[in-house]
């Protein structure tokens, strides 16, 4: 196999699957599909009974719908033309929009979509209106001949928040806030969390996780019950005394949360193509690597397929078809 070469482990993967579906079944998990970009393993999510999904751009909503995963997909972010979309919805998909402002409004009141999401701000420096503001623009949707089927609102900034205990009261937290908007908007769906808080936000209606499905050592350091099923194979390209080389770098990984992991060694800094680092029991030219993520979401992006193996076979080829634009 040409490194380097994105694998995922069919044990893990379907260990993840199973503990997600198990903490949250059916309609209680919209997954985020924007984690994989991967229609095979969203379809491994609907055949555990999840037929709702999460996406992040017009292209994941496009793919998901052209492969026959339409039936309630929300874009979970501001765009300022939908009219892309409008082939999909006359084809029978169910298509939500998120808007935060009256411009969103009037980008999904030219489209043929006709449901949105009210996007509220609920701590994260991103998108979404204030709380209060909420039930005004909600109407205003309504006013454009759209149907309002409630708010979301992504408390990102409390993903990776380490002590359970605190990261529950910040949750609690940001949820009032949303709560309240939710009264002024009406609607039946209250939409939000991720992988971090998964178990903690139980305000909200769906739970719109994404990383659990392959995670990364970023949310592994939070001692969740998903195991690590997404390596970067790569290749020992060169030796030293003190340290090896693999030809994973940059262009391979999403570094955004810092170093990648190496079982049994340390990984010194990253470069375009090379990872150094240092093995605890020496390195040879040839060997191969499996190198961990931080970043589950930018690695995957990086790739044009994955390989699904079992030990050191290969079981099936994925394409990573929902990647770009």
């Amino acid at each position: 196999m040409r490194t380097p070469a994105l694998l995922v482990d069919e044990a893990a993967l379907r260990h993840n699957l199973d503990t997600m579906s198990a903490a949250l079944p059916g309609a209680a998990l919209r997954p985020h599909v924007k984690a994989h970009k991967c229609t095979a393993i969203a379809k491994r999510q609907y055949a555990n009974g999840h037929r709702s999904f999460t996406c992040a751009t017009l292209r994941e909503v496009e793919v998901m719908a052209d492969h026959g995963l339409g039936e309630d997909l929300l874009l979970a972010n501001e765009v300022l033309d939908a009219r892309r979309l409008d082939r999909l919805v006359e084809a029978g998909a169910r298509i939500t929009l998120a808007v935060d402002s009256p411009e969103t409004v009037d980008a999904a009141a030219a489209s043929a979509v006709r449901e949105v999401l009210i996007d509220v701000r609920v701590g994260l420096a991103r998108c979404g209106v204030k709380p209060d503001a909420a039930g005004s623009l909600a109407d205003l949707a309504r006013s454009r001949g759209l149907a309002v089927r409630g708010v979301m609102g992504y408390e990102g900034q409390l993903m990776l928040v380490a002590d359970r205990d605190e990261r529950r009261r910040a949750v609690e937290s940001a949820m009032t806030g949303l709560l309240a908007a939710a009264a002024d908007v009406g609607g039946e769906l209250i939409s939000g969390g991720g992988t971090g808080t998964y178990a903690d936000n139980v305000w909200v209606t769906e739970v719109q996780a994404g990383s659990y499905v392959l995670m990364d050592t970023a949310y592994a350091a939070l001692g969740f019950p998903f195991r690590q099923a997404l390596f970067v194979l790569g290749t020992v390209i060169s030796v030293s005394r003190k340290w090896a080389v693999a030809d994973v770098g940059l262009k391979a990984l999403g570094m955004d949360h810092g170093l990648p992991a190496i079982d049994g060694a340390e990984v010194l800094f990253c470069s375009d193509e090379h990872v150094t680092f240092t093995p605890a029991d020496g390195a040879a030219v040839g060997d191969r690597v499996l190198v961990q993520p931080a970043h589950v979401d930018p690695t995957v992006a990086l790739h044009e397929r994955m390989y699904v193996v079992d030990g050191d076979e290969i079981r099936e080829t994925w394409p990573v078809d929902m990647r770009g634009w």
